[in-house]
């Protein structure tokens, strides 16, 4: 007797057990999926955007600390700790020698601290500029900076200024160290005061000079090592080479070439530029001090803010694309 209840088991145009039976030519009707939102939990940030300014100065913070050593491994911190104590120590005996002695004027004059401790500055530069572009460039990290609200320019500027702070760290601390000393040892406050000052401008302008140069170079190449020996050798070779080429002109009697010769050396173009505007005695490699012509010193003045300018836009073209 038939029954009206739905066909089941392997009966019916599915084939599938408990499948129901269908007449031919009948459809069905799929109902339409629906989306859901899932609370999980998450809240939503509604605290202060702080934009391009905040990260280029947290980019700055962080490179300034990395150059010496400060959130990295102990390790890392030994180069820049000890050469920064050798500045100052340096420093400290000057003190020491003119209390001890009475002397009536410190035993080296604050613009020429720079010039007679340029190894120890060199190597400091050589150290760690590529600590601050290299390893970025090597681990490919740049992209992750300009995935933020960080362009070029702000990724540049924060390193380059990091770098020059970092150099006018490690050159101004010797010299407040000799300008309190020399107070304690009651010199004359004038003249102390006048060749302080002078001499900070001219270790802030050697920070901006040398902080290009070293990153410059550094940015050439992400391996390390490469980048230390080609900052030493881009300082220390054309120091040697001008050094021999005053030293050849004094002995031709040809005074003049040798203010002229220290354009092609860094430390040779600040030596220009400090003895020809703030009063400094040359530091020249001749028997005597000779000074720079006024031509000259202001050419080397140029060319310090032509290479330092130069350094800066390279720096922006090689960061160019992010992918680097």
């Amino acid at each position: 007797m038939p029954t009206d209840a739905p066909a089941t088991g392997n009966s019916g145009a599915t084939g599938k057990p408990g499948a129901t039976a269908q007449a031919p030519g009948t459809s069905t009707s799929t109902p339409a999926a629906t989306d859901v939102i899932h609370d999980i939990g998450y809240r939503h940030y509604d605290g202060p955007r702080l934009g391009r300014g905040y990260a280029r100065r947290s980019l700055f913070t962080q490179s300034l600390r990395a150059a010496y050593g400060l959130g990295r491994s102990a390790k890392s911190k030994v180069p820049p700790a000890l050469l920064f104590g050798i500045m100052c120590l340096v420093a400290l005996i000057l003190v020491a020698v003119a209390i001890g002695t009475s002397m009536d004027e410190l035993p080296l004059e604050y613009t020429d601290y720079a010039i007679y401790l340029q190894p120890v500055i060199f190597l400091f530069i050589a150290a760690q500029a590529p600590v601050s572009v290299s390893r970025d460039l090597r681990f490919r990290t740049v992209p992750l900076y300009f995935s933020r609200p960080v362009e070029r320019l702000d990724y540049v500027s924060a390193k380059y200024a990091a770098m020059a702070g970092a150099l006018f760290i490690l050159t101004a601390t010797p010299l407040l160290i000799l300008y309190v000393g020399a107070l304690l040892a009651k010199l004359d406050f004038t003249d102390q005061t006048k060749g302080f000052a002078q001499a900070l401008l001219s270790v802030a302008l050697l920070s901006v000079l040398f902080a290009g140069i070293g990153l410059a170079i550094a940015a050439l190449t992400p391996r390390r090592g490469f980048g230390v020996a080609a900052v030493i050798a881009a300082f220390t070779v054309p120091f040697g080479a001008v050094s021999a080429l005053q030293g050849i002109a004094w002995e031709q009697d040809n005074l003049g070439a040798i203010g002229w010769f220290a354009l092609f050396s860094p430390i040779g173009i600040i030596d220009n530029i400090q003895s020809t505007f703030l009063g400094a005695t040359p530091a020249t490699a001749s028997p005597e001090p000779v000074d720079p012509s006024t031509a000259a010193g202001s050419a080397a003045l140029l060319v310090a803010l032509a290479l330092a300018a130069g350094c800066f836009l390279f720096l922006l073209r090689r960061y160019r694309k992010a992918g680097l």
